[in-house]
């Protein structure tokens, strides 16, 4: 039985965390936005969070978005996929609202592909590897500019900015340096010329790091444990 009280307590101390570590950056708290990542969570617990004014949720595969997106559709919420996607499901993708983990050209003209029948527009971010691990998917920085080619050449979908899961630590203040990494790839990238609407936004920053990240420059912080409470794994 979900406990709708206490949800909205956690989701308002995220909010608040959220806040002050933007005042300690010098940052404006209503550039940052907050996903919700609601996997493994049944659908009444994005109903609870949405009655408490949250609005955008994430899912990691697409099969639970989908499902979630059905038994939620009266509800006006946006729905990003944070989990690695192989180009052979961009089809199943093509309903949701923002793709965070894009790490190849072919991926992009998949889902513009799925995407332009249906009317709609997709925003995509290239999740981009700073660490090198191998369980880890994403674009190293040198592999970048085909990723952006192809978005460019898109007609429903449009590239909107970066982002980057850091290697697991126990001291939120071990990712800070992949946070700033990212920021630091996206000045060069506008350097090179890239097109400043491609790179508005950075999604870094989870339950344990989120605060860290929000300091380092992210305008997307994937929060889900600190909201949700504890997961149980099936």
């Amino acid at each position: 039985m979900i406990d709708a009280a206490a949800l909205r307590t956690r989701l308002a101390d995220v909010r608040a965390r959220i806040a002050r570590a933007a005042g300690r950056a010098g940052r404006d708290p209503a550039a940052i936005r907050l996903i919700a990542v609601s996997k493994t969570f049944p659908a009444e617990y994005v109903r609870a969070a949405a009655d408490a004014g949250q609005t955008d949720f994430g899912e990691n595969k697409v099969q639970e978005a989908l499902l979630k997106m059905d038994q939620t559709a009266d509800l006006r919420v946006r729905w990003h996929l944070l989990g690695h996607l192989q180009s052979n499901k961009a089809k199943k993708a093509a309903r949701v609202d923002v793709v965070h983990s894009i790490d190849g050209g072919v991926l992009v003209r998949k889902l513009d592909e799925a995407v332009h029948p249906t009317g709609r527009r997709m925003d995509l971010l290239v999740q981009v590897d700073l660490a090198g691990e191998a369980t880890k998917f994403g674009a190293r920085e040198d592999e970048l500019s085909p990723i952006f080619d192809a978005a460019r050449a898109a007609r429903s979908c449009r590239c909107v900015g970066l982002m980057t899961l850091p290697p697991a630590v126990a001291d939120p203040e071990g990712a800070r340096p992949y946070f700033r990494a990212l920021r630091e790839v996206r000045d060069r990238l506008l350097a090179r010329g890239v097109d400043a609407s491609m790179l508005q936004e950075l999604s870094m920053g989870m339950s344990h790091d989120f605060e860290v990240a929000v300091e380092e420059g992210a305008t997307l912080v994937r929060v889900g444990t600190a909201i949700f409470g504890g997961r149980t794994y099936v």
